[in-house]
């Protein structure tokens, strides 16, 4: 196959779209409004929590609303992109999710909170995949490309941490309800943007009809999966439900799965999923993210439970993780990518993120910020940055114009889902110890002083020993990377459209 495109009379280069660059400014801004939205919503829902008198019963479902939604219809909202066009699909989401923003920040009542931000992960659901499978389509030079990824991976990454600063600026000098508000703006502007900047390639389309029993096996099993996971966190491993949940999701994706071997025009296409690499991609960065997630969750209880930092501080002492990422993402992965071969960057990043993770380890309840804390989330941050990078632009390199939208959406359901297990499972590791702990030493413990020293160790202890486990997901998916990954360095080369003939947009293909 020749090295450049085909290019019709009158096509663009093959460079790509003379507006790619501002493209990029509103593609990273509408990613950065949706990951905000993950953390921000969390350090305002203690007050959102006493004005709207939700029960502490109840509280889980302003994550968990979302979580379900979102982790649900990502592959649907992926397949919507490459039928509608992914602009139309990125306008329309942005759009929807700015009003149920609204509507969240103007609750007055549980449920209508309940409600908006189940609409909001609707519309996210459509906006995420649009957003990716748009920079996948509209950058198609490798160079060039491992910039716009290396942007956008240190943006997916980075954003969830700037969320803490955020929302503890907006919980704290204004009101809960302008964690929402803030979305609108954002989105606003991400969506003018977009409508007068944004040229998508023609030809990338999958105008076949809609794969109605994927949509609604997948969605059903991938809302069983995630749900099960935040009920495991709440009821436990062994509630009947949660078992059932678990389940049910095991048959309806088998079902799915079965499915989609059979339909003329799949959701998910199995060439997009079988592919060595693209697999190995998603399944490295959903266990990445378990560790991850985790990781953010037993860090932020520590700094304001054990060390007392207020949410504005917890929010700042996350920034040199942000700046790790940024580095890694945009100054090693970005000048790397175009140079070696995808695993020596996604392995040594884990492996370095890895390490990050062991000094966090030796928390203890004296252990001081600047000597333990701080070179842990820099080493993590930089190599969570210089492994998502080239995962986010290989995830869908080489893929079909056709299949980009729901490419992209595997992407973000494996970090959703992955998301959702790390949250669950390492809370679960992490009470099991410290109610352990608390059981062996609290006999000793004489004063109501010493009952409350032991009560923190037992904390710090049940934190350490989820992080041990994140340590081994990090190390896991660094093996995974090593035995799956063999792309080599990306090669512009044109990809068969799906009637045979070649696209105008010159696609990266990977070159072994």
């Amino acid at each position: 196959m020749s090295e450049t495109a085909a290019k019709a009379p009158g096509a663009p280069a093959p460079s790509g779209d003379a507006n790619r660059w501002k493209a990029l400014v509103f593609i990273a801004l509408a990613q950065l409004m949706v990951v905000l939205d993950a953390t921000i919503v969390n350090i305002a829902l203690p007050s959102a929590q006493t004005d709207l008198g939700i029960s502490d019963g109840n509280r889980q479902w302003v994550v968990t609303a979302y979580a379900l939604a979102f982790g649900g219809l990502l592959l649907f909202g992926g397949r919507i992109a490459d039928l509608w066009g992914r602009k139309r699909a990125f306008v329309i989401g942005l759009t929807g999710f700015a009003a149920a923003s609204a509507l969240g920040g103007a609750a007055t009542s549980g449920a209508m909170m309940f409600g908006a931000r189940a609409l909001q992960g609707v519309f996210g659901a459509m906006l995420a995949p649009a957003a990716l499978s748009l920079l996948a389509v509209m950058f198609t030079d490798a160079k060039e490309r491992a910039k716009a990824f290396g942007i956008y991976g240190a943006i997916a990454g980075g954003g969830g941490a700037v969320g803490f600063i955020l929302g503890g600026v907006l919980t704290e000098y204004l009101d809960w309800r302008w964690t929402f508000f803030v979305n609108i703006p954002f989105a606003i502007v991400a969506a003018l943007g977009a409508y007068f900047v944004i040229r998508e390639p023609e030809g990338g389309r999958n105008r076949n009809p809609l794969d109605i029993p994927g949509v609604l096996l997948s969605t059903l099993g991938l809302v069983s999966l995630v749900y099960g996971f935040t009920r495991a966190e709440s009821d436990g491993w062994g509630d009947a439900t949660t078992i059932g949940l678990f389940v049910a999701s095991a048959v309806l994706l088998t079902a799915f799965v079965v499915t989609e071997t059979r339909v003329k025009a799949p959701l998910l296409p199995l060439r997009v999923v079988t592919d060595r690499n693209r697999g190995g991609i998603y399944l490295s960065l959903g266990i990445a993210i378990i560790a991850m997630f985790g990781t953010f969750l037993f860090l932020t209880y520590y700094l304001q439970a054990i060390k007392g930092f207020s949410p504005i501080q917890t929010g700042f002492a996350f920034l040199p993780m942000v700046a790790g990422m940024m580095i890694g993402s945009t100054q090693i992965g970005t000048r790397l990518m175009t140079r070696v071969p995808a695993r020596l960057l996604m392995g040594p990043g884990f492996l370095v993120a890895a390490l990050g993770m062991l000094l966090m380890t030796r928390l203890e309840i004296g252990s001081s910020y600047a000597s333990t804390v701080l070179p842990a989330v820099l080493l993590l941050g930089l190599g969570m940055g210089t492994a998502f990078m080239p995962a986010m632009s290989l995830a869908t390199l080489g893929v079909e114009p056709r299949d980009a939208g729901v490419a992209s959406a595997m992407v973000n359901t494996s970090q959703q889902v992955g998301g959702a297990i790390g949250t669950a499972l390492l809370n679960t590791i992490a009470a099991s110890a410290t109610t352990s702990y608390i059981k062996d030493h609290i006999a000793t413990a004489t004063s109501k002083s010493q009952q409350q020293l032991v009560q923190m160790e037992g904390a710090v202890h049940g934190y350490t020993n989820a992080i041990w486990f994140a340590v081994g997901m990090l190390a896991l998916a660094a093996v995974i990377v090593v035995a799956l990954v063999n792309a080599g360095k990306p090669e512009a080369t044109p990809v068969a459209s799906g009637d045979g003939a070649a696209d105008e947009v010159a696609i990266p293909v990977v070159a072994h």
